[in-house]
């Protein structure tokens, strides 16, 4: 089992896994996040159609949250689709849309629309 710093929360689904990231991601827990999510991704490989990271819940993110999207979409087996549910106007969504990360993976405005997308 792949254990997450805390807060994070995983909830499985057909296919599919979210994954509710903690209220901050900066210097202190990028790294660690980003080893989680990829060990995470890789334990369930050929079973894991698409992964939603949720930042609905995240009040204060700073590039290492950006890196971690990023680094998190180029490091996914090939079949694994990334969707983030980021909701604006927060800093989250705005990181995002700053460092150019919307333009690269599907960001979603709230976490229904990620999960059916």
């Amino acid at each position: 089992m792949t254990h997450f710093p805390s807060p994070c929360r995983v909830r499985e689904l057909p296919g599919r896994a979210l994954l509710v990231l903690p209220p901050e991601i900066d210097l202190s827990n990028g790294a660690a996040l980003r080893t989680a999510v990829l060990a995470f991704a890789r334990a369930r490989a050929g079973r894991l159609r698409v992964l939603v990271l949720d930042l609905t819940r995240t009040d204060f993110m700073d590039s290492q949250g950006a890196r971690l999207v990023t680094d998190v979409r180029r490091l996914l087996p090939p079949e694994v689709l990334l969707r983030v549910a980021a909701a604006p106007p927060g800093i989250p969504s705005r990181v995002l849309e700053v460092t150019g990360v919307r333009r690269d993976v599907p960001v979603y405005d709230d976490l229904e629309q990620a999960l059916r997308a």
